[in-house]
């Protein structure tokens, strides 16, 4: 997908209506936008809400090393 965009006299670009619709941008969202590997990059910022639950089926019980093992968690 090739859209190209310009840069208004302010400096604002429009996001093409494919890609607002295939990320579900939404009016308001925030972005931080930074240089990632010579590349200008959007990266939606996400709230902690949002974020909530995220990892509530993730295993827990990875072990680092032996004194991990060793240790008395109770």
């Amino acid at each position: 997908m090739m859209n190209a965009v310009t840069v208004s006299p302010k400096y604002q670009i429009v996001i093409p209506k494919e890609i607002r619709a295939r990320l579900a941008i939404k009016p308001g969202q925030k972005f931080t936008a930074m240089i990632w590997d010579g590349q200008l990059t959007f990266v939606p910022q996400t709230s902690l809400s949002e974020l909530r639950g995220m990892c509530a089926d993730l295993k827990n019980d990875f072990v680092r090393d032996r004194s991990d093992l060793e240790k008395d968690v109770y």
